[in-house]
């Protein structure tokens, strides 16, 4: 069965650029603030201001280190960067530039960095003044000459200049951008390269196209401005910038939806939750997408009043949330704390709910337009209605596959296009839930059990801060056994059998935790909020002595 939303909407054949700064869907005026620095609130960057700097840095990139000379998508740019407000002029001025923009994390090691240089391969790379140093010495192992290292400064003024001092932009130069609405252009165009997680095993490179973006702008934005309407009310669009902008979450959040509906980034330069209460007392921005364990803090926190009231709608992703974790932070808000569903391959979520509706708290959120899935079997068979199975997506935002890497694709895609999400999900009504990841799934005796199911019972304990979830072998079967992170204050009032216990409770008898409970001062997370399970398998591995 082809699960589909029933309606259909046109998308501008735009390339991103043109949606952004010239679509009359496109919120911002010219005078209007996009972005500023939490710190410096008052020094905003306007539309106008960021569309001249796309065009400055474009012409620099071209004219100094020939970015796009010998046509589209050939060219790749690696950026890293902690949150800065200019950031998002590097994107745009690689695409207007007519290279690839690919986006590093800012924790990547030197090694980390050097494999996606390599990968692209990158001619310039991008970097932040605090994360210049890993810059450096990646572009070195990777052959780049120090004048290849670009350097991004934001604040007091705005300058991008060599490593080694010899080449700046001096924003004299004006470079416009290709307008493309073609759309198998659109379709097939490299604009970005987003690398997934690596949470299992080594990142690997998504390819993003114009229609992508545009796409997983577009088609959320319009249900959202639709339900504002019905709702008739209004309010000034604002957000702070935390989450890492290498990340799908990130980039497609701060630099493509909130400019599109005219929204104001505060960023903050990397997270830390006593800034990230403060600046939202201060700034009090409208909205914003997170992942859990900041809800979590946000939900669990002492610290946390009424810091975060001037919240009319929030977006949880990357990550499962569950039902009593997703109302315990909705209660912190003005608005509801939404939960979607999506991955680096599909631009972002594939699910949306409209703040008109608050009857899908606890799910992933209904299917976006234009989104068809399917769930199937381990055969690629479709299930039973009601069933579960492996999410099989088709749709405008899914990838058209990875970056030099034929056997991902072979592996990602059926025969007939359908991408695999990897993700176990079942659907009710016209909403979705996650069972788990297909390969995290724990068998116990031919029973499948979901670290997803027991995390979001055991963080829904007053005691419990985090907690992840593993299997384990044990004679001829496999069992799960739970990490805890204590909240704070907590240490000493409950004890690891006493969460057996409680966790037994609320499940049938396989699925208890025949593992035990294993305290632990943090869960391993990735930036944006992803268990990194390989982590607690070395650890449980060292710690037990036994191969996982």
């Amino acid at each position: 069965m082809i699960y589909t939303n029933p309606r259909r909407m046109t998308i501008p054949n735009l390339d991103l650029l043109t949606l952004l700064f010239e679509y009359e869907g496109s919120r911002a005026k010219d005078d209007d603030p996009l972005f500023a620095e939490a710190k410096y609130p008052s020094q905003t960057i306007t539309k106008a201001r960021v569309r001249d700097l796309t065009r400055q840095f474009a012409y620099f990139l071209r004219h100094q280190y020939g970015i796009g000379s010998d046509g589209p998508g050939r060219d790749v740019v690696v950026s890293i960067s902690t949150g800065q407000s200019a950031l998002a002029c590097v994107l745009y001025a690689v695409l207007a530039a007519e290279g690839i923009y690919s986006a590093a994390s800012p924790s990547s090691t030197v090694s980390d960095l050097t494999r996606q240089i390599k990968d692209g391969p990158g001619k310039v790379v991008v970097s932040s003044e605090d994360v210049k140093g890993v810059a450096l010495s990646a572009a070195r192992e990777a052959g780049l000459p120090v004048r290849n290292v670009l350097v991004l400064k934001s604040h007091p003024q705005i300058q991008l200049k060599s490593a080694d001092g010899e080449i700046e932009c001096d924003f004299r130069g004006s470079l416009d951008w290709r307008r493309i609405s073609d759309p198998e252009e659109l379709e097939n165009s490299k604009a970005c390269i987003v690398y997934s997680s690596g949470t299992t095993g080594l990142p690997k490179g998504v390819l993003v196209s114009h229609q992508n973006m545009v796409s997983e702008c577009y088609l959320p934005s319009t249900l959202g401005r639709e339900a504002w309407e019905r709702i008739g009310r209004d309010f000034p669009r604002s957000t702070l910038g935390h989450l890492p902008a290498a990340h799908i979450a990130g980039l497609q959040s701060y630099f493509v939806n909130a400019v599109y509906d005219g929204a104001v980034t505060y960023w903050m330069p990397s997270f830390n939750f006593d800034d990230f209460v403060r600046y939202f007392a201060e700034l009090k921005p409208t909205f914003f997408f997170s992942v859990p364990p900041i809800f979590m803090a946000i939900a669990k926190h002492p610290a946390v009043k009424d810091q975060f009231k001037s919240v009319e709608y929030a977006t949880s992703a990357a990550a499962p949330m569950s039902y009593e974790l997703q109302q315990a932070a909705s209660k912190k808000l003005k608005g509801i704390v939404y939960q979607v569903w999506g991955l680096s391959e599909t631009t972002g979520a594939v699910t949306y709910t409209p703040p008109d509706r608050t009857d899908t708290m606890g799910s992933l959120s209904p299917l976006l337009p234009n989104v068809s899935l399917r769930l199937v079997d381990e055969n690629d068979n479709d299930v039973e209605e009601g069933q579960s199975g492996e999410a099989l997506l088709k749709g405008p935002m899914v990838t058209k596959g990875y970056h030099n890497n034929p056997d991902a694709n072979n592996a990602a895609f059926t025969t007939d296009g359908w991408f695999r999400t990897g993700d176990v999900l079942k659907m009710e009504g016209d909403v979705f839930y996650l069972v788990d990841r297909k390969k995290e799934l724990i068998k116990y005796k031919g029973l499948q059990v979901a670290p997803a199911e027991l995390e979001g019972i055991l963080t829904a304990h007053p005691s419990v801060a985090d907690a992840a979830v593993i299997g384990t072998k044990r004679e001829d079967t496999e069992v799960p056994i739970a990490y805890v992170a204590l909240a704070s204050g907590a240490k000493g009032s409950v004890s690891e059998a006493e969460l057996v216990d409680y966790v037994r409770s609320k499940v049938a008898d396989y699925k208890r935790l025949r593992g035990g409970v294993i305290f632990i001062e943090a869960i391993p997370r990735s930036p944006t909020g992803k268990i990194l399970r390989k982590d607690l398998r070395a650890l449980h591995s060292r710690q037990r002595g036994s191969k996982i």
